[in-house]
């Protein structure tokens, strides 16, 4: 009976002690009353409802649909022209359960016509000095004719179809509506001029060569069709140029001529390659089906090089087939070398490919398809085996960006074929994050032009862990005892962002075009936060497996961030409603520290606050039952008690002292504490995290605990941990591995650690 009454007796106490102070407070400040600010509810305001197209589980549901675009088209490339002409047939299949009005297309080379809108949106004031060609660009030069130029809109008939261009995107009016589960074929005929990607930007275009030759990456070329789906019927938002695509997946048929002595690659499988290749070409491509660590030449520098002078007045037409793509693009040019070799990905050969001019190497030659194949390794292991049969990267000047594939990425040595480690690892990782966007978005095919971050951002956090893989699958790359240095993933290195000003940063939830700071907001802050879950949050095989679990639930289809959300939660048993709506729905900061630390011993002479409490209740010490007293150290009350010989410091004379209340078997399991602490931690950021809290005793030993992120949920501004040791704490530090973003480390010590002088820090760097 003593154990329980000591037990009663204690929670009576501290339960009566606390309503009293509660009171007191309430009675000094009375405040009205408010709605749930817990940032632990759930996310029931923010998500949108389960339903039968989307499960509450994160999972697509037993009436989810996608549409379906088919697309033939006859591609020409005038390279002397610089333009490009097209007739597409598109057949459009209503999967959908809704009669359709009418179609919409995305028209994405009007935000280069001559009289697009894309530029009055900008805000660009005088500078008080710039370069001569941004001052021409700004005042001076006439704008770039690179629109669509429209010529035929036809039914399967033949019979000419109403249309209405806005901007960037088409109507089209068909004779009737299309029925649910129906099919309706149009053609569109249309050409534009190439830009030059290089002097006039762009996402494709052209780079040209003192010697008058032009390496083309061409893409979103061709009037598109536009999403369809059950969250908000027609995804028809304009292309302003920075939000990307939203984009249905069907199956292509593309036939592209060219002169007739470039080199082409694109989307698809290379089906006339008989007639394309010479015999040489053809034999070296079987060996490159067999070399699964050396790429194979297919077309040599020196193949090349001959071909600079020839510019062909022939034509040559490549032709490619795709299945189950969501887009197409295609890279040519006389001056391309090519190389190529396998991959084994789930019991199959892939091949890995580059193209790439002379200024490419040597560092092209060396590394691009070998880091292709690393990439292609890395993405399956934390997604799905990629389920394509090829995957490119083609060297463009100044350019990255992704097509189902094939991508375009820079890095260019110097003219005298050297080149610096940031140079050579800017090219490594924009290959590894173009190539991975093969698995988000253009399998994982989320709606680019709303949540740019459901595919840059869990792209940039699946390229971390593809460059570290690298670092260990090709360490001469590296050097002696180096790291692949990236440039995004550890928590600490978005510390400078989330710590900025905040009319300058967006929640990660926010609209393409709509975000300040881009790269930072949807690369490097989702990344980061998915790798704070993965590394600190869930631990790495639950992460792994939810994350896996989500891109195989999603792959060719269009996941919500909801979708992405809930999968996560539901793969999980993770309740991470706290993560998402900090994280990616506010601009807070991790701001988490040490505010205070008290040290106590036990006493057997009652303290001040149970003898007040038991004053206010009318009730004598002895009717509250057997306790055990803590008073700080260093007070008042401690100095009087221990004058009295009632402070028990030694953990034996403790433990003698509890007996009474503990059977024999409970006696021998009862520790021996010498040190008892009361600390207090602060959070002065507006983010929760898990606490994670390094212990250091004065025998120099450490110990690392890690309270979760549910620590904080009925007081977010502080906890309070009682800790009792053997030995005593001598330091305590908060965060030490720079795990959760803490903008702040000020306070993340005790004692406080002290502020360096600038002479101090000038000092520390000398040294270093």
């Amino acid at each position: 009976m003593k154990k329980i009454l000591l037990v009663l007796s204690v929670t009576f106490l501290i339960s009566g002690i606390s309503y009293a102070q509660n009171q007191e407070e309430a009675k000094n400040v009375r405040e009205l009353g408010h709605t749930n600010q817990n940032k632990f509810k759930q996310m029931y305001d923010e998500f949108a409802t389960p339903n039968m197209y989307r499960t509450g589980s994160g999972a697509p549901g037993p009436a989810y649909y996608q549409q379906q675009a088919d697309y033939k088209m006859d591609i020409e490339l005038d390279d002397k022209n610089k333009k490009l002409s097209g007739k597409e047939t598109i057949t459009y299949t209503n999967n959908s359960p809704d009669n359709l009005e009418f179609l919409w297309v995305q028209l994405d080379q009007n935000m280069r016509a001559k009289d697009s809108k894309t530029p009055l949106i900008q805000a660009n004031g005088v500078d008080p000095a710039t370069t001569p060609e941004g001052f021409l660009t700004k005042f001076l030069a006439e704008p770039f004719d690179g629109g669509f130029n429209i010529t035929a809109v036809k039914g399967s008939n033949g019979s000419p179809l109403k249309y209405t261009i806005n901007r960037t995107m088409m109507r089209i009016e068909m004779p009737k509506d299309l029925a649910s589960g129906e099919k309706f074929v149009f053609s569109i005929d249309w050409w534009y001029n190439i830009n030059d990607h290089v002097n006039g930007r762009g996402r494709s275009g052209y780079e040209e060569f003192e010697d008058g030759n032009r390496a083309y990456v061409i893409a979103q070329f061709y009037p598109r069709m536009a999403v369809y789906n059950d969250v908000e019927g027609w995804q028809n938002h304009q292309f302003w140029g920075r939000g990307e695509f939203a984009l249905p997946f069907g199956n292509f048929e593309v036939n592209i001529t060219v002169p007739a002595d470039h080199i082409l690659d694109g989307t698809g499988v290379l089906v006339n390659r008989k007639e394309v290749f010479t015999k040489d070409m053809m034999s070296r491509y079987e060996a490159a089906k067999k070399s699964y660590n050396k790429p194979v030449v297919i077309v040599t520098q020196k193949e090349a090089i001959a071909k600079e002078k020839t510019f062909s007045e022939n034509k040559k037409t490549w032709k490619l087939k795709a299945e189950n793509v969501r887009d197409f693009g295609f890279a040519t040019s006389r001056r391309f070398i090519w190389d190529m070799m396998a991959v084994k990905i789930g019991g199959k050969n892939i091949m890995a490919v580059s193209m790439y001019p002379k200024e490419g190497n040597p560092l092209w030659e060396d590394w691009s398809t070998k880091v292709v194949a690393s990439t292609l390794k890395s993405y399956s292991r934390m997604t799905f085996d990629y389920p394509y049969h090829k995957a490119i990267s083609v060297h463009a000047k100044n350019q990255g960006m992704e097509y189902p594939m094939i991508c375009w990425n820079y890095g260019r040595p110097k003219p005298d074929g050297s080149y610096s480690d940031r140079v050579k690892y800017g090219m490594m990782s924009v290959i590894i994050h173009e190539v991975g966007h093969n698995f988000f978005p253009m399998i994982v095919n989320s709606d680019e032009r709303q949540w740019t971050w459901m595919d840059e951002g869990l792209n940039t956090f699946i390229q971390y862990v593809a460059e570290q893989d690298f670092g260990e699958w090709y360490p001469k790359a590296l050097g002696q005892d180096k790291k692949y240095p990236s440039r995004r993933g550890p928590a600490r290195k978005i510390v400078p962002y989330m710590s900025g000003n905040q009319n300058f940063l967006s929640p990660i939830m926010s609209q393409s075009n709509n975000i300040h700071q881009f790269g930072p907001n949807a690369y490097s802050k989702p990344a980061t936060g998915l790798n704070i879950l993965r590394e600190t949050v869930m631990g790495r095989d639950l992460f792994d497996y939810s994350f896996r679990t989500y891109a195989q639930r999603w792959m060719f289809k269009h996941p919500t961030p909801e979708d992405f959300f809930r999968t996560m939660e539901d793969a999980s048993a993770f309740d991470l409603d706290w993560f998402w709506r900090g994280w990616f729905y506010t601009t807070d900061y991790t701001d988490i520290g040490v505010k205070e630390v008290k040290k106590y011993v036990v006493s057997k002479e009652p303290n001040k606050e149970v003898k007040d409490y038991a004053a206010s209740v009318g009730a004598k010490i002895e009717d509250l039952g057997p306790l055990v007293y803590m008073v700080k150290e260093g007070t008042e009350e401690y100095e009087k008690i221990k004058k009295n010989g009632n402070i028990i410091s030694d953990a034996k004379t403790l433990k003698a002292y509890l007996m009474d209340n503990f059977s024999i078997e409970e006696r021998k399991k009862l520790k021996e504490p010498k040190f008892f602490y009361e600390i207090t931690f602060e959070k002065p950021g507006g983010l929760v995290m898990p606490l994670i809290v390094e212990y250091t005793y004065e025998d120099g030993t450490k110990e690392t605990i890690t309270y979760p992120a549910e620590i904080w949920r009925k007081n977010d501004s502080q906890v309070k941990r009682a800790v009792a040791s053997e030995k005593a704490i001598s330091k305590i530090v908060v965060d030490p591995k720079q795990e959760t973003a803490d903008i702040d480390t000020s306070n993340n010590s005790w004692p406080k650690r002290k502020k360096q002088g600038k002479f101090e820090q000038f000092k520390s760097k000398v040294k270093g």
